[in-house]
């Protein structure tokens, strides 16, 4: 299954979440795989599409990021998918 993930956070954290990056990396259990990651040209926001069979795994990953910021999930299908679902 794939989930868009947010993760937002306050510009007086911004140096503290660059700093937990650079020192940890990606923070990624096994089975995790990220398809794409963006960061919003403003600061404050990241973007990242993620596959992961077991959700649980997604909320482990999260929850090491929420002490710096507000984190969504969102799971998500691809469009073209999604037509094909819709009664005709």
């Amino acid at each position: 299954m794939k989930f868009m993930v947010v993760y937002t956070y306050e510009p007086k954290d911004r140096e503290a979440v660059i700093k937990k990056r650079m020192e940890q990396g990606e923070i990624r259990p096994p089975g995790m795989k990220s398809l794409g990651e963006w960061s919003y040209i403003g600061t404050g926001r990241v973007f990242e599409l993620v596959e992961c069979d077991d959700p649980r795994a997604m909320l482990g990953a999260s929850a090491q990021w929420a002490d710096l910021g507000k984190i969504e999930l969102y799971p998500v299908m691809e469009t073209e998918e999604v037509m094909k679902l819709l009664p005709k």
